[in-house]
């Protein structure tokens, strides 16, 4: 039997649905069938959340030195503690003390991960808000893990069953989008997103480019000739190498083409024209990958969902999916 690799689930923000979709898909025996899941978070808020999905899953609390004597086993979580959530941290409520904390658990997972003592982390949900208040200016999990890894640039991939994402830009206005896209950079993205599927099997993948403007400029027509400065240099310096790489081609066209097999990854040059898609064909299945980091980290693709935590009725199969994932990069 393949060696189950370790995969190190952080809580991410205690007050949204992390802990309890992180209870909900432990009660799932094919995770245990390929790998050994250790959260690391809070234990006490992750039995609170247990209560409130129904599960009768125990929760084994773990310091840093005992993690060797975790079992693995269904049926009890193995969670590495880090107490930092007051008992009564209201559910689905903004809280600084939250913020920190998530920053805190995905630190340590960082640690580990570092250190070869995990294989991959798979992130459950932050918020944003609640990391500034908590005292860390970082716009997401993406930022942070580069900042923590020492990684100067790494890229956000977005994944489901039909679809593959992966973006030039994310977090930033789409006017300070537009500027930062230069041919460097939409080269060294589509070498890490060429990378990431060569990694996972496939020798020679065909990944479509999209343009910046409506129909990708149309010769000038729209647009100030960005698609010919910014992104048909870095198109033509990938097709030296030997790689299938086409573009710079309208969005709209591209997006459909791939979500029926025509294309194995799109590169997308800002947030909402790859996430848009992504997460009409998938949201409840949807994974946010994070590729150039030297640990492996995926994620699921939605957010701490204030409006129903605490209430049990969250989704877990984006977190499930997130951890099959994890496990297939994992070293």
């Amino acid at each position: 039997m393949m060696k189950r690799p370790i995969i190190a689930i952080t809580m991410g923000d205690a007050a949204g649905i992390g802990p309890e979709i992180i209870m909900k898909s432990l009660a799932y025996a094919e995770l245990y069938d390929i790998c050994r899941p250790l959260v690391i978070g809070d234990a006490p808020r992750l039995r609170a959340a247990g209560k409130i999905v129904g599960s009768t899953l125990q929760i084994r609390s773990l310091q840093r030195d005992e993690l060797n004597s975790a079992q693995y086993i269904l049926g009890t979580v193995d969670c590495f503690d880090i107490p930092l959530i007051p008992k009564d941290l209201p559910w689905g409520k903004l809280s600084a003390r939250a913020g920190d904390a998530a920053y805190q658990f995905l630190a340590a997972a960082a640690k580990l991960a570092m250190e070869g003592k995990v294989g991959a982390i798979c992130t459950a949900p932050l918020n944003k808000e609640a990391l500034f208040a908590g005292g860390h200016r970082f716009p997401g999990h993406t930022e942070i893990l580069a900042a923590l890894t020492g990684t100067a640039e790494v890229s956000m991939m977005l994944s489901t069953a039909k679809l593959k994402v992966t973006h030039v830009t994310t977090h930033i206005g789409l006017i300070d989008a537009i500027k930062r896209i230069e041919p460097d950079l939409v080269e060294r993205t589509i070498a890490r997103a060429h990378a990431v599927l060569v990694k996972a099997g496939n020798p020679a993948p065909k990944i479509g480019v999209c343009g910046i403007n409506p129909h990708a400029g149309e010769n000038g027509l729209f647009g100030h000739g960005e698609e010919e400065q910014k992104i048909v240099p870095a198109v033509e310096a990938c097709r030296a190498k030997g790689w299938n790489v086409v573009g710079p081609l309208p969005a709209d066209t591209l997006f459909y083409l791939a979500q029926r097999g025509d294309y194995d990854m799109v590169i997308a040059m800002y947030h909402d024209q790859g996430h848009g898609p992504i997460k009409v064909l998938g949201l409840e299945s949807g994974v946010n990958i994070t590729i150039g980091l030297p640990v492996v980290r995926t994620s699921v693709d939605h957010g701490t969902a204030f409006d129903i935590a605490g209430t049990g009725v969250a989704d877990e199969r984006s977190l499930l999916e997130a951890m099959r994932q994890a496990v297939q990069l994992a070293p």
